[in-house]
């Protein structure tokens, strides 16, 4: 194996994924992929109480003081908002997909350009924001193993499927975004080693359970949260736990 290869299957997995959605999403009825954007929203609501439940984990309610957990998924939040907002990272994350629509979309109607941006933005964002994403990174570049990689490729190819039938070829365009930000991630875990404890990985985990939470609000159509913004929070959240520890 070579470093940076559970990256290489998950990008993959995905468009491979997104294929198989336009292969057959074409013969599912309208009202049959919008359930399945619904049943994407509800599962996704599953995974986020499963994040955010890390905040209750022995590592990190021993590491601070008590109430702090919560606390340092707030300022995290607070910080990496204000941060994200500054960047316009949602916008910049909107207008990629505007220039990838006009370059590589068949359509030209309004609704397919929409459908497109909408595919591209929702998926990257729900393939990046999961702490597999960065957990399974590192340990790729620090070469202990893809496992964890390797579960969430697979999936994403589930994800992708549904997301292709319902929103069409911008979903493929999030394997740009997840080669990308996964890659840098192994270059992380190349370079640096295992720098995260225990506790710290936990706040990080617990920060993305928050984010993913706003995905599932937004798959349902419940609200729409600019997660963008909100990216940097994934990086705060460490370094904020860090501090914590030191009360």
């Amino acid at each position: 194996m070579f470093v940076g290869l559970g990256t290489v299957l998950n990008v993959f997995a995905i468009l491979i994924g997104t294929f198989l959605g336009r292969l057959f999403g074409n013969r599912i009825k309208s009202r049959t992929r919008d359930l399945l954007t619904d049943v994407l929203g509800a599962v996704t609501l599953i995974g986020a109480a499963s994040a955010v439940g890390s905040l209750f984990e022995d590592e990190i309610v021993s590491s601070v003081p008590n109430g702090f957990p919560i606390l340092i998924v707030l300022a995290s939040l607070i910080l990496g908002g204000l941060l994200g907002s500054s960047m316009r990272l949602e916008e910049r994350l909107n207008g990629l997909g505007v220039i990838l629509n006009r370059r590589f979309a068949s359509s030209e109607s309004s609704a397919s350009s929409e459908k497109f941006i909408a595919g591209f933005v929702t998926a990257s964002l729900i393939f990046v924001i999961g702490p597999l994403a960065i957990l399974g990174s590192i340990s790729d570049g620090m070469s202990t193993g893809i496992d964890q990689l390797m579960l969430k490729s697979i999936l994403d190819f589930f994800a992708s499927i549904a997301f292709a039938a319902s929103l069409g070829w911008g979903v493929a365009f999030s394997a740009l975004s997840v080669g990308i930000y996964q890659g840098l991630w192994t270059i992380v875990g190349f370079g640096l080693g295992n720098v995260l404890t225990e506790y710290q990985i936990q706040s990080m985990t617990a920060t993305g359970g928050v984010l993913l939470f706003g995905i599932a609000l937004k798959l349902l159509r419940i609200k729409e949260i600019a997660i963008g913004d909100l990216l940097p929070a994934l990086a705060f959240a460490p370094l904020i736990a860090l501090l914590a520890s030191n009360f």
